[in-house]
């Protein structure tokens, strides 16, 4: 029987990871025996393969640094260890505090998106959280970068929801479906073979042709007509990522899902499930913006703070990130919140707003950055 305090700072990760403790409970010796063992062989494996160059490795920061899970045998450790890893890619600071990296690139361009400060939101979520719930699911940057273990992702857009549930499902058929329209549009007049694709979804709305429009109309901003759902966004100057990229980007998402149920849902309906213990995510449509975007012009916000409150009486920690100010903070987005309902706002800085460069016609933005409100009832 050894302290823990006697051994490196390494090891005693280990010893918290796979024990299951936290840095908060009290213990003064555990049998590190076998556990230095285990350590000692993962590490050793993890050599030997860096050396053999297996195929597809993935180097993933877990709770212990040094270890890696790899993409062939999936979430958890190599078959002939027994161990309990967790399914986040997560690793914690010398105070046991989580912290979370992003993907390495976006996978859908969406208006709203919050992939460049997912990092700092996600420092916000607490790591004890029992089912992580993305209500209003878009571009899904906060849930990747939590990467929970057990989640419902939801929102009420169907052919969004059928994107989520191919990469997490069947990622192959997501790149089939980008390559396809990829090459047609390439082989031929991009904006005319745009037209062709739009027009495709226009007719029946499907995911396929939804995933191409969103990541090659003009800056990701998908515009619907609100009385037939017609999307009308022209198509971007930019030529979209090459399927190769895709698909790196859908096998690096994919992995990061695994955990994550998608559902074509309500947000009131899948907030309603939120416990105790739960955490729930919202990122709705901003009424100070974005209420001319992909359907939003119906969003009360008003009922969902009162879903909000519903969510904190059962014991539901809730995350709202909402509009901040416009133009470099000259202009307060006035917002009427209950009293009482939040107990911390944080300032997140969004840099210059890709929404106003569509309605200045491409003019110049140095004066257009936004900040959002992060509220959190906890």
């Amino acid at each position: 029987m050894l302290k823990l305090d006697d051994v490196e700072p390494s090891f005693a990760a280990f010893v918290l990871a796979h024990e299951r403790l936290r840095l908060s409970e009290l213990f003064c010796q555990v049998d590190l025996t076998k556990t230095r063992l285990r350590a000692n062989l993962a590490q050793q494996l993890l050599k030997l393969r860096l050396a053999a160059g297996v195929e597809r490795l993935v180097h993933r920061q877990t709770t212990y640094p040094w270890f890696a899970l790899y993409a062939n045998i999936g979430y958890g450790c190599p078959k002939d260890m027994e161990c309990n890893v967790p399914a986040i890619a997560v690793t914690t600071d010398m105070f046991g505090r989580p912290t979370r990296t992003r993907p390495s690139s976006s996978l859908l361009k969406w208006v709203g998106s919050k992939y460049k400060v997912a990092e700092r939101i996600a420092s916000y979520i607490p790591a004890d959280v029992g089912t992580y719930y993305e209500a209003f699911l878009g571009s899904g940057s906060v849930l990747a970068t939590v990467a929970p273990a057990k989640a419902v992702g939801a929102d009420s857009f169907a052919p969004l929801v059928e994107i989520w549930q191919a990469v997490k499902t069947n990622p192959h058929l997501v790149k089939a479906w980008y390559e396809d329209r990829w090459v047609y549009a390439m082989a031929g007049d991009k904006r005319e073979r745009y037209e062709e694709i739009k027009a495709s979804y226009n007719t029946t709305a499907n995911a396929a042709d939804f995933l191409f429009l969103s990541r090659s109309c003009y800056a990701g901003i998908v515009r619907f007509r609100k009385r037939d759902g017609y999307m009308s966004t022209p198509v971007g100057a930019h030529r979209p990522i090459a399927p190769r990229t895709f698909a790196e980007r859908v096998d690096e998402w994919s992995r990061r899902i695994q955990g994550t149920e998608f559902l074509h849902a309500d947000y009131a309906e899948v907030m309603d499930r939120a416990v105790a213990g739960d955490f729930v995510y919202c990122d709705p449509p901003y009424s100070h913006s974005q209420s001319i975007l992909y359907g939003a012009q119906d969003f009360d916000l008003a009922h969902l703070f009162n879903v909000i409150a519903s969510c904190k009486s059962r014991g539901a920690r809730v995350a709202l990130s909402i509009d901040g100010t416009k133009k470099s903070g000259a202009k307060n987005c006035e917002i009427s919140v209950p009293d009482g309902l939040f107990k911390q706002v944080v300032s997140i800085d969004l840099g210059r707003s890709m929404l106003r460069r569509l309605q200045m016609n491409g003019q110049t933005l140095e004066s257009e950055c936004v900040a959002d409100r992060l509220m959190l009832t906890y």
